[in-house]
């Protein structure tokens, strides 16, 4: 069996294994506004805290996407390849009660990839042959998982070290080809930093457009992110939710929603009681307060 037939049985497989997540957007409320992303950090938080929040105006989950924070691509020494540290794993042995509650809302979840001080990157893949199996161990993770596609974080690699090359201009165009190839109906999002960022072409091929959304890095800062021609697809806005005042993030949600943009970026949801703070932002991309249940 080649690589990309064991991806398309498998992805077959999770669909049959989970029918429910996958219908679960029909029945979810009614929503009108940007896209709200939050990254939960799972090393010490929980996935389903992101359910916990709702609008007070209609009851709809406030948070469109949620993020596992995060797997990483390694190095072997020869090859890069997908891991998960322990708790990360955690969330995948147990999507029935970390991920799929919140699919049922109608909540994407999407896997983050990060870089790991080991020299593997996104941007410095030696052939496409590489940068192809390593977007195969990506699909095959979502379709083993039912998750709802990739989330792209080049940090943290250390491109060179451990005898690695630096990056290049086609490895990434290659990796998000090949990925977009595998996985034609899922999401594949791209947080907008690192040496991938400066290489979305090559060849006269460009996969700014092969993202479903991009977005800002840079916490309590407005910044047009690269990736998708569309204001729709994209978020200037990045919030941290720790971090960032309420005034700040309730500026950067107007300024989203009257200059026409699609998507607003949060991170670091914990599990305590951040309903207050998050109406800041509801308030002006939904025109809601947002509510919590414990």
């Amino acid at each position: 069996m080649s690589a990309l037939t064991a991806v398309a049985v498998v992805a077959a497989t999770a669909a049959a294994m989970w029918p429910a997540a996958a219908t679960a957007a029909a029945c979810r409320p009614a929503k009108t506004g940007p896209v709200s992303v939050v990254y939960v950090e799972v090393n010490d938080q929980s996935m389903t805290n992101v359910g916990k929040y709702t609008l007070a105006q209609g009851g709809a989950p406030v948070f469109d996407l949620a993020v596992i924070f995060a797997a990483n691509i390694n190095y072997d020494g020869s090859n890069a390849y997908l891991s998960f540290n322990s708790q990360v794993q955690n969330v995948l042995n147990n999507v029935a009660t970390q991920v799929r509650p919140l699919q049922q809302k109608g909540i994407k979840v999407l896997l983050s990839v990060l870089g790991n001080h080991q020299g593997a990157g996104f941007a410095n893949f030696p052939s496409q042959a590489a940068a192809t199996a390593f977007a195969n161990q990506l699909s095959q993770a979502v379709s083993q998982y039912g998750l709802d596609g990739i989330d792209f974080d080049d940090e943290y690699a250390d491109y060179g070290v451990n005898g690695t090359g630096q990056p290049n201009a086609s490895s990434f165009v290659y990796l998000v080809s090949a990925l977009r190839a595998n996985m034609p109906s899922k999401l594949i999002t791209f947080y907008g930093i690192g040496p991938s960022s400066s290489r979305l072409s090559y060849g006269g091929v460009s996969i700014a457009n092969s993202f479903d959304y991009a977005w800002n890095p840079w916490y309590g800062t407005w910044s047009v992110p690269p990736g998708p021609s569309s204001k729709s697809k994209l978020s200037p806005a990045a919030v941290s939710l720790t971090d960032t005042d309420s005034g700040t993030a309730a500026s950067l949600a107007q300024r989203t929603v009257s200059e026409g943009y699609g998507v607003y970026l949060t991170y670091n949801l914990t599990g305590s009681d951040m309903h207050q703070y998050i109406s800041a932002f509801t308030n002006p991309l939904y025109g809601s307060d947002a509510v919590y249940s414990g």
